[in-house]
């Protein structure tokens, strides 16, 4: 029904968390398919398998979800979408002065400087440009 790049705020993948704000493995292609953007949402409930409201969930459960994301539709469609405001989040990351900490555990995993530029704004910043030129 459209050709504009899909858009999930705050959403993670449903097969490693089966919340159902989260996304399935269809959809996530769609997005992939539009050039649009997932920013991975760092509620716990929507990262923990289980769904438990546990800020005690290590940063590595949003590592996987970025993983996963970026394994399915390209890091050039993954952000983050945080949810900071009011959400239960990982206690490492706590608020925006944790983004250092997720950043580190991504660098730890592999993901190199172009790719941290395009998930922590780069993404964004292409995506929004698409849709304001429409």
């Amino acid at each position: 029904m459209t050709e504009a790049p899909l858009v999930a705020t705050h959403s993670n993948a449903h097969t490693l968390c089966p919340a159902s704000r989260n996304l399935t493995d269809e959809q996530l292609d769609a997005i992939r398919d539009l050039d649009g953007i997932v920013g991975v949402n760092f509620a716990v409930g929507f990262l923990r398998k289980d769904g438990a409201e546990e800020e005690e969930t290590p940063v590595e459960t949003v590592v996987r979800h970025v993983d996963y994301l970026a394994d399915r539709i390209g890091v050039e469609r993954v952000g983050f979408g945080s949810d900071f405001d009011g959400a239960k989040v990982p206690c490492d990351i706590g608020d925006a002065s944790g983004l250092p900490y997720l950043i580190s555990a991504l660098r730890a995993r592999g993901y190199d400087d172009a790719a941290l530029k395009k998930l922590t704004h780069e993404n964004w910043v292409r995506v929004l440009r698409k849709v304001w030129r429409r």
